[in-house]
């Protein structure tokens, strides 16, 4: 068995609990009844049944068939259908049945548009604010292929999260995301969206997400942190990458969760406003809890307790860090 179809068996940290209580059922029923995606379902992810349980989850727009074969990803690849224009209605409506105080939204990518389909994001958001107005909305975007013009439509309706995953380090890119560009379109993308932030004085953050297990070294993580910190990112997910399916790209490393502990540790004092970092975290997993009023307070208890208890590992990687 060669290093390509080999596979590393599954650590215990990894085992998840099944959740199927009514909480769960009664979101899955409202999803089905509008006919609406969710990431949670077509990513396979492993956090369903909390999330669902907890009466969260990711809408998935612009359809379940994506324009790009990115080598992680467990999501249909092909020609995608034609836009729905009632979609943006239908999302508005399962947040209100679910009652969602914070909604996340995520999609394809869809290059076969001139905008990448930018402007039917902007039509969700609106109609999601319009019928919910209390509702923090969160919009895990694709990077437009780099259009400046874009990435303005989603920006000017106003999300309370503006996220962009760069899910790898850049030297991996060509292998895991070999249509995306690491600076020229996610580092720009969201140092764009900071940038308008910034100067409009408003209160929306910006976020962003690593897979680890693919390759890549613990320096290259550290220095992918340091490169979002520099165009000012506020909140930072790392998760394990988990094969998806058969021909996906294979799991070469299982990082231990002493080790999620250490990057969580030294995103903080990299100045990230809330860093969730473990085995099964994911772009949306507790997405609820990542607002300003809440980042400072958590950021500085975790950092507080570590240094209180002396617990702080020296990994090699971190030693810069000191």
């Amino acid at each position: 068995m060669n290093k390509a179809t080999q596979r590393i068996p599954k650590p215990s940290w990894l085992k998840i609990r099944l959740n199927m209580g009514e909480e769960f059922l009664e979101v899955r029923r409202t999803l089905n009844e509008l006919d609406l995606h969710t990431v949670c379902q077509e990513a396979r992810c492993p956090n369903i049944y909390e999330c669902w349980s907890n009466r969260t989850a990711t809408f998935m727009i612009a359809g379940d068939v994506c324009t790009r074969r990115c080598g992680f990803c467990a999501v249909s690849k092909g020609e995608p259908k034609p836009l729905d224009p009632g979609e943006p209605a239908h999302v508005a409506e399962a947040v209100r049945i679910l009652n969602l105080r914070h909604a996340v939204i995520t999609g394809v990518n869809r290059d076969d548009k001139g905008d990448g389909g930018a402007e039917h994001w902007a039509a969700t958001i609106r109609a999601v604010r319009a019928l919910n107005p209390d509702c923090k909305i969160e919009v895990l975007i694709p990077d437009f292929e780099g259009n400046d013009d874009a990435l303005d439509v989603v920006l000017d309706a106003r999300p309370d999260v503006l996220n962009h995953n760069t899910e790898t380090v850049p030297r991996l890119y060509r292998r895991v995301r070999p249509h995306a560009r690491y600076r020229e379109w996610t580092m720009k993308l969201l140092a764009r969206a900071a940038e308008r932030r910034d100067s409009e004085r408003r209160g929306m953050l910006t976020k962003s997400g690593i897979m680890v297990g693919l390759g890549e070294t613990a320096e290259e993580i550290i220095e992918t942190m340091r490169d979002l910190r520099a165009v000012d990112c506020d909140v930072l997910t790392v998760g394990q990458y988990l094969q998806p399916a058969e021909r996906r790209l294979p799991v070469e490393r299982y990082y231990t969760p002493e080790e999620f502990a250490e990057f969580k540790r030294a995103g903080l004092e990299m100045g990230f406003r809330y860093v969730e970092s473990g085995p099964l975290v994911r772009s949306s997993y507790h997405a609820h809890e990542h607002k300003p009023e809440n980042a400072h307070k958590i950021s500085e208890a975790i950092l507080a307790e570590q240094e209180a208890q002396g617990r702080r590992r020296e990994l090699p990687v971190l030693n810069s860090l000191a």
